[in-house]
């Protein structure tokens, strides 16, 4: 929890990637569910504008899928919804095709600073989950440069559609990474429905996709 996000990044990536396989017990479909689990109406509304957004389900076929995932920054601040399609491509490396945030961050002063931070989150966040990884040996840290830690690149960052729910006159809501977490989420969900494989360790990396597939 030491990461940046608090520990958001990482409990909501746990959470609501628990929360898909439950729908999946319960043979529901993953917004309903988690539709029917919530009582807070903001929390819902954001699910529902992000899943109407997106086109929920989407395309979910061999090496494609959707994924969405929700959360509650600190459970105090802002609400954000975050769907997203991936391909799996036959060598296992993920690419993103299109996300959608849905946020509600109370009163917004700054709607394009607010867009900009949310975007900024996702784009980070996909980083994290799909690339970034501390690797050591004995003799200490052996990722050492660009080749070593690799990041996302221009060239895998989706088109990402934000929609800001109107609430003039609420309180205003932190929003600085709120995004984080559910993108996390919602890039695993997609991996699962595009090949099966539910993933658990981050990062998301090719090298991780084959070691799923063989056991």
């Amino acid at each position: 929890s030491s990461l940046r996000a608090l520990g958001g990044y990482a409990n909501i990536f746990a959470l609501e990637s628990f929360m898909d396989e439950l729908s999946l017990e319960a043979n529901m479909d993953a917004v309903d569910f988690r539709l029917m689990h919530l009582s807070d109406i903001r929390a819902k509304n954001v699910i529902e504008a992000a899943a109407e957004a997106f086109g929920w389900p989407g395309n979910n076929s061999k090496g494609v899928g959707c994924g969405l995932a929700f959360g509650q920054y600190k459970n105090i601040k802002t609400y954000a919804a975050v769907a997203i399609e991936v391909e799996v491509t036959d060598n296992a490396e993920i690419k993103l095709r299109r996300a959608v945030i849905a946020a509600d961050a109370g009163h917004v002063i700054d709607p394009s600073g607010l867009i900009v931070q949310l975007e900024g989150g996702v784009i980070q966040a996909a980083s994290w989950t799909l690339y970034e990884q501390v690797l050591y040996d004995r003799g200490g840290i052996t990722s050492r440069d660009w080749d070593s830690y690799p990041i996302l690149r221009f060239g895998n960052v989706p088109s990402i559609k934000t929609i800001l729910m109107e609430r003039p006159g609420e309180p205003f809501l932190g929003a600085g990474e709120a995004t984080t977490g559910p993108t996390a989420a919602a890039i695993a969900n997609a991996v699962y429905r595009a090949t099966g494989l539910r993933l658990r360790r981050l990062p998301l990396t090719p090298e991780a996709v084959k070691l799923a597939a063989l056991s």
